[in-house]
C-alpha cells in the first residue's frame, strides 16, 4: 500500500486578475517546489482554499497539478466536502482523473459530527473510492476533532493508510502515533511541531 512521506507541500491556488485559475503560474509554482526538494505535492488543501472552487474547477486544478507533476512527486488530492455524498463523487471524479496517489479527505466541516458520524463518513468513502486515503484533522477550521479512537477503528480498512493532523496539540498527535494501528501514517500539519513528531515516531518505531 502507499506509504506517505518527507515534506508533503499544500500548494496555494494561482489565479489571474480575474479571479480565474492559472494553470502557467500553477506550473511554475509546483516546478520550484520540487526542485526546491519535497516529496510530495498536495493540490487543493487549506491553503490551497478548496472551499472556494466549484467541483469543475476544483478538477481542472488537480488535472493542472498532475500534468505540471509529471510523475516526479507524488499527487496528493483534497476530496474533503461537507457532506459524504458530495466526497465520494468528488472522490470518484478524482480518481477517474488518473496520476493522484492518494486522497486527502478533510473531516465535515461546518456541521457538528459526533465520532460515529465521522466514522461513518470516512468508512463509506474508503468503501466507494479504491485509492490511498489520508484522513485530514484540522478542528480549528472544522469544529470537529478526530479523536485517535475513531482512527483506531478505521485503520480496519486497508486504503486508510494516515492522517494529517493540524489540530496543533501535539498530545493530539501523540495519541495517534502510540494508540492507533503502526500501518496508520502520522503526519504532522502545524510547521512548529515536526520536529517533535519526527522524534516521537522514530523512538516508538524503534
Amino acid at each position: 500500500m502507499f506509504k506517505p512521506e518527507g515534506v508533503i507541500t499544500p500548494v496555494l491556488t494561482t489565479l489571474n486578475k480575474d479571479e480565474m485559475f492559472d494553470a502557467g503560474a500553477y506550473k511554475a509554482f509546483i516546478d520550484h517546489l520540487i526542485e526546491a526538494g519535497v516529496h510530495g505535492i498536495f493540490p487543493l488543501g487549506t491553503n490551497g482554499e478548496f472551499y472556494a472552487f466549484s467541483k469543475e474547477e476544483k478538477l481542472q486544478i488537480v488535472a493542472a497539478a498532475v500534468k505540471a507533476v509529471d510523475v516526479r512527486v507524488p499527487v496528493y488530492a483534497g476530496t474533503g466536502c461537507v457532506t459524504t455524498k458530495e466526497t465520494i463523487e468528488l472522490s470518484l471524479a478524482v480518481k477517474a482523473l488518473g496520476g493522484v496517489d492518494c486522497l486527502s479527505v478533510i473531516s465535515p466541516y461546518f456541521v457538528a459530527v459526533s465520532q460515529d458520524d465521522i466514522y461513518r463518513h470516512y468508512s463509506s468513502v474508503a468503501k466507494a473510492v479504491d485509492l490511498p486515503i489520508l484522513l485530514y484533522n484540522i478542528p480549528g477550521r472544522t469544529g470537529n476533532n478526530i479523536d485517535w479512537k475513531t482512527v483506531k477503528r478505521l485503520a480496519s480498512f486497508e486504503n486508510i493508510i494516515g492522517i494529517k493532523d493540524s489540530s496543533g496539540n501535539f498530545d493530539n498527535t501523540l495519541k495517534y502515533i502510540e494508540n492507533t494501528d503502526p500501518s496508520i501514517q502520522v503526519l504532522m500539519g502545524s510547521d512548529s511541531l515536526i520536529l517533535w513528531a519526527r522524534d516521537c515516531q522514530v523512538k516508538c518505531v524503534n
